[in-house]
């Protein structure tokens, strides 16, 4: 039961950081120690169901719950507190590398594993300073070519949302459907517009589960045949990621008070993912 509950915990977290844009969840599962489990859980779930089940539910459930009740929550926070938001998750990825770096730390340094860290460490940078998306999609009427692109959206959102360093949210922005699709989210905890914003979920939500399970089957491939230099790819994800969200505190520009506050959520984050990462 203690390690269900944990699990619930992690698959928190894991849904808090998938609805912050800059924010990877791929990158939460990998220092919190679940993300091979849960690849390979995920990409084998026909072949054994109930042991998939068995993992995945407490991290779904956790998961689940995040997203539905910290919506808001988050959106207020990232508006009025900025800078002390985003150095709780960094606090959150920094915790969490000392798991990242045992996987790697007896393999050597070779000029494949060194050109796999710059092209991740190059790709998180060129998303994050390049256009940050066009006007957000209209979700006002529903017909079934939304329903397609929805569907579309969702897939490459979730393969994102899978992939360390890689921001699903972010990539949401970009497709013009974040702010569309968390307004939705929202509008389900009131159980206002019900059966509009399902017309908008399900095909969404079903491209995010066929996104998973195609990028968990390439991803778990990667792990059995190319681990070390799989690492050293994530790696450069991860190193990437705390330094765009970095630029996110520089930019915003808080007051002392906060900037405070913030490192002090810095620490509890940290401390956090190190202990769940063990």
């Amino acid at each position: 039961m203690k390690d269900k509950l944990l699990y619930v915990i992690k698959g928190f977290f894991f849904g808090l950081a998938n609805i912050i844009p800059g924010v990877s969840g791929g990158t939460i599962a990998i220092t919190m120690g679940i993300y091979e489990d849960m690849i390979s859980s995920i990409s084998g779930f026909f072949k054994n169901p109930k042991k998939s089940i068995m993992y995945l539910m407490p991290i779904g459930i956790g998961a689940v719950l995040s997203i539905l009740l910290m919506s808001k929550v988050i959106s207020f926070c990232l508006d009025k507190f900025p800078a002390s938001t985003n150095l709780f998750f960094i606090g959150l990825i920094v915790g969490g590398i000392p798991l990242l770096t045992k996987k790697v730390k007896n393999a050597k340094f070779n000029p494949v594993n060194a050109f796999l860290l710059l092209l991740t460490f190059s790709i998180i940078m060129f998303m994050t300073f390049s256009d940050g998306g066009g006007s957000n999609i209209d979700l006002t009427n529903i017909t079934f070519g939304k329903m397609i692109l929805l569907f579309i959206i969702g897939m490459i959102a979730a393969g994102c949302m899978v992939i360390p360093g890689i921001s699903g949210s972010f990539v949401l922005m970009l497709l013009g459907a974040y702010q569309p699709i968390i307004s939705v989210i929202g509008d389900l905890t009131n159980f206002s517009n019900l059966g509009h914003n399902m017309t908008i979920l399900i095909p969404f939500g079903i491209g995010v589960v066929v996104g998973i399970i195609v990028i968990a089957k390439i991803l778990e491939y990667l792990f059995s045949k190319y681990e070390v230099s799989t690492y050293y790819a994530i790696l450069g994800f991860i190193v990437a990621s705390v330094i765009v969200l970095s630029v996110t505190v520089v930019g915003a520009h808080a007051s002392i008070a906060e900037l405070i506050f913030g490192i002090v959520l810095f620490v509890i984050g940290s401390t956090v993912g190190y202990k769940l990462g063990e």
